[in-house]
């Protein structure tokens, strides 16, 4: 393999507390140096990329994103999935088990893993089901999912309502060291829920989703996660109760972890009526309401269906909770939630639209711009949501930079500004609600296993 040395940059790598500016140098698919040791090693295939004024750190890790393979191929394919994360600056993802058919049998694992290997960008971790076709009635086969692979187990797309059920898969799984990721619904409180049940939902005529159908799993799971001592995991929290639980729980040590989506502490409820305007009140990308000169988005239709997701956008409240438990480390990783749909899905009335939209190739500069830039977070510790973060709920080889250590790098412009446009997008699907805005941070290079699979301009280059 060629040997890679990027020059100049600002090295950031959370998991050890490296923080400087540094060169850092990629040799047959592995870290082999950082600092004065990387640029004076000498390679007769060297490729010098110069990335001054731009930020390198461990490849990033989305670990809630659905890549629709097998058997919903017109929405996303492992091909088209993989492309559209590299673009957005990620070198490894985890794809959900709501495919068809159910990610809930070895055999699945296999196909997914030998369909990767040869179609996909970045690396491709696979979660296995809970419950056999997803259905919550009767366990997957824990032991023989993780012999094949998985890395965690989830029904995400769907929620185990039987209590006994999912007590005995977390202790299954704590059996095979296997984290459990839990999509928070209660049925029997969400009915047929469409938006978050609230002002907007009623001013609308839209049936009401209570914050208390997330709450209620959210209080099952912490209990769960301390009756059986199994690392549970809240998959895209957005209530603000939701986040004080988690909060109360893990100070009391309970193995209970959450993450957030950007969608969440980015919208609220009030997109959906066409009524929520964001603007670049200073020209620096920071988020508020207010009569700037430079707006961040398009003027929004009502009833737009790109806003339809589960869990749905909410109040202005919840979403200040968010951003508070990503600042105090009550949520610790960024996902997501990456849901492709067809664009005759989507192209109805809202009560009929599929929940989800996509976001791999947006999450990167809306976390910058709702967190980094607004100086709620560090750079360093925004990252590490992205990094060591998911790597070690996960398990995974992934998210650090020291010497032996996977050549898995992003290199990313903080600063750089461009709107996201339809026809740029690498996904199969078009269902984003950010098309139109103007985006500061962008994801310029992406290298997997010492290779680049994604550039997105041209720097200097000495060989």
């Amino acid at each position: 393999m060629n040997s890679l040395l990027l020059a100049g940059g600002r090295v950031i790598d959370p998991a050890s507390r490296f923080d400087a500016v540094a060169d850092l140098l990629v040799s047959d698919g592995k870290i082999a140096a950082i600092g004065e040791g990387a640029s004076a090693q000498k390679f007769a295939d060297l490729e010098r990329v110069d990335v001054s004024g731009l930020v390198v750190c461990p490849g990033l890790i989305d670990l809630h994103v659905h890549l629709r393979e097998p058997g919903q191929s017109a929405k996303e394919t492992i091909a088209t999935g993989t492309a559209a994360a590299a673009r957005g600056g990620f070198t490894s993802i985890v794809c959900m088990p709501n495919t068809s058919p159910t990610i809930d049998n070895p055999g699945t694992v296999v196909l997914i893993h030998e369909k990767a290997e040869r179609e996909g960008l970045v690396n491709v971790y696979v979660t296995g089901a809970i419950s056999k076709n997803i259905d919550g009635k009767e366990m997957a086969p824990i032991g023989s999912l993780k012999q094949a692979g998985v890395v965690a187990i989830t029904d995400d797309g769907h929620c185990v309502q039987d209590n006994e059920l999912m007590r005995r898969a977390l202790e299954y799984a704590k059996m095979f060291d296997l984290p459990v990721m839990d999509h928070c619904q209660d049925y029997s409180l969400v009915t047929d829920g469409v938006m978050h049940e609230g002002y907007w939902s009623t001013a609308l005529g839209l049936r009401g989703w209570p914050a208390a159908g997330e709450e209620m799993i959210v209080a099952r799971n912490i209990l769960l996660a301390e009756l059986t001592g199994t690392r549970v995991h809240c998959q895209h929290l957005s209530t603000a109760g939701s986040v004080q639980l988690l909060r109360e729980a893990r100070k009391r040590g309970v193995p209970i972890s959450g993450e957030a989506c950007p969608h969440h502490f980015v919208l609220t409820d009030a997109a959906i009526a066409g009524s929520e305007k964001f603007w670049a009140t200073d020209g620096q990308g920071i988020f508020g309401s207010g009569s700037g000169s430079a707006p961040m988005c398009p003027a929004w239709p009502s009833y737009d269906t790109n806003f339809k997701m589960n869990p749905p956008l909410r109040s202005a409240r919840d979403r200040e909770a968010i951003l508070e438990g990503l600042v105090d480390g009550t949520l610790e990783i960024l996902g997501s939630d990456h849901a492709p749909h067809c664009d005759y899905e989507k192209e109805v009335e809202f009560d009929y639209a599929p929940f989800g939209i996509t976001g791999l190739e947006t999450e990167l500069a809306l976390s910058l711009m709702q967190l980094y830039h607004t100086k709620r977070l560090g750079l360093a510790d925004l990252i590490a949501k992205f990094t060591v973060a998911p790597a070690r709920l996960l398990g995974l080889p992934k998210g650090v930079l020291r010497p032996g250590a996977d050549g898995d790098v992003t290199v990313f412009d903080p600063d750089r500004e461009w709107t996201f446009e339809r026809e740029q997008t690498a996904s199969k699907s078009y269902n984003s609600p950010f098309y139109g805005w103007w985006l500061r941070g962008k994801a310029v290079m992406t290298v997997v296993g010492g290779k680049v699979v994604w550039r997105e301009r041209e720097a200097e280059v000495t060989v």
